[in-house]
């Protein structure tokens, strides 16, 4: 006899991300992901010939660029060029 876990996947349950409209009900084919041009593609492919992508891309981003004196052996920050402020995230 098997026991239910009590954490076992069920869709009531789940926290909802984005819904992707006019997939609901579509059986998947096949899955790929590959990289290209520094780019990762995710691709669903269903049964009925139609096909899910993601394009996933990374950025640098320079937060701060300065000019520091270091003689002493201690950093002293002489002067800022970049300082990258980030927005606050909801």
């Amino acid at each position: 006899m098997r026991k239910r876990s009590p954490t076992s996947p069920d869709s009531r349950n789940l926290v909802p991300g984005r819904r992707y409209r006019g997939l609901r009900g579509k059986v998947v084919d096949w899955v790929e992901h590959k990289f290209e041009e520094g780019l990762l593609y995710l691709h669903v492919r269903f049964t009925d010939r139609t096909e899910l992508c993601w394009r996933i891309a990374t950025h640098m981003t320079i937060e701060e660029g300065d000019l520091s004196d270091w003689k002493s052996g201690d950093f002293e920050q002489v002067r800022v060029f970049i300082r990258n402020v980030r927005e606050p995230t909801i």
